[in-house]
């Protein structure tokens, strides 16, 4: 069994302080990741090294316990997998807990990445700080199968634009792991068409006490007989009298959220134009998400019947427009 220098695969010297560890783990635990170097074993087998090194030197037991065996390697080697004897003054069984700060990915972690039932772990930590000693591969491999964690679950939800806007309260029937069950969701104020909302713990479930998966809802709105939705931003024709849009003046809106607001049109507003209203769109979702505006498209209003006064009225209009 080879000898782990857990100081030279992290790059620090023994002294090094906690903080030294923490920040030489963190630097490689980014560059070897699995995550960074799909389908790359030299890397996989680096960041299980650097995984099993932090774990041994971030925890202040484990710590003394490695740096005890460092200075006294050999004698234990000669001595066999039994130790050097009780005059070696080690207690191996004492080297686990917790403490260390920044965690390191646990053993049921690691497999769930890498897959497999072998221990990502090597020998030599199993034998000195693998609790109840090193497990066979065929143990190794069954505690892989039966700790499972659940898988998530992904479904579309319909919603309208209001409850969108508002935020609301659903309670939904659901159906897998072979059964039917209620769960009550809810759903943030200011969700846009395509924005996903976790439910956690609602996925399939996990098997050997491992955690369930969870639910993710994403969201469609439903089409609003007034406003068109794109992203954040709403859009909605208002009806202006066409001496308003000629002479300018001001007309009425209702906001999604029922505020209702005056809005100045211009003299001389073409039909088609669009007024924006900042911030009256659908609301931001939580403090990074700034909230869409409302666009305000001038439909002009044409009388549909005239009386003997406004006929006469618009006949002088015409008579004035010929003469220009």
């Amino acid at each position: 069994m080879q000898f782990k220098d857990y100081y030279q695969t992290l790059g620090v010297e023994k002294t090094a302080s906690d903080k030294d560890i923490k920040q030489a783990f963190r630097k490689l635990a980014r560059k070897f990741h699995p995550d960074v170097n799909p389908g790359d074993a030299s890397a996989e087998a680096r960041f299980k090294e650097i995984n099993e090194a932090h774990e041994v030197l971030s925890d202040p037991g484990k710590r003394k316990k490695y740096d005890e065996l460092g200075a006294n390697w050999r004698q234990y080697e000669q001595a066999g997998p039994g130790g050097p004897g009780a005059g070696g003054g080690f207690d191996w069984s004492g080297a686990g807990g917790a403490g260390g700060g920044f965690r390191t990915m646990t053993e049921e972690e690691m497999q769930e990445m890498f897959g497999g039932g072998d221990s990502p772990f090597s020998d030599f930590f199993q034998t000195f700080f693998g609790g109840s000693g090193r497990r066979s591969t065929g143990e190794r491999r069954a505690r892989g199968r039966s700790r499972r964690t659940g898988q998530d679950v992904e479904h579309e939800y319909e919603l309208d634009l209001e409850s969108a806007a508002r935020g609301s309260t659903h309670r939904l029937s659901l159906r897998h792991d072979g059964e039917a069950r209620q769960v009550e969701v809810r759903i943030p104020a200011g969700v846009a068409d395509g924005s996903r909302v976790r439910v956690a713990g609602e996925g399939t479930r996990g098997s050997g006490g491992a955690a369930s998966g969870d639910l993710y809802l994403t969201i469609r709105l439903r089409p609003h007989p007034v406003y068109q939705v794109t992203g954040r931003d709403l859009t909605m024709k208002v009806s202006v009298p066409v001496t308003t849009a000629v002479l300018g003046g001001e007309v009425s809106v209702v906001t999604l959220l029922g505020k209702t607001v005056r809005v100045k049109v211009p003299e001389g507003s073409q039909p088609g134009r669009k007024l924006r209203l900042r911030g009256m769109g659908l609301p931001g979702l939580g403090d990074k998400t700034p909230a869409g505006d409302l666009y305000v498209v001038i439909d002009v209003a044409l009388p549909r019947t005239l009386t003997a006064e406004t006929r006469k009225a618009y006949e002088e209009l015409a008579r004035l427009e010929a003469k220009e």
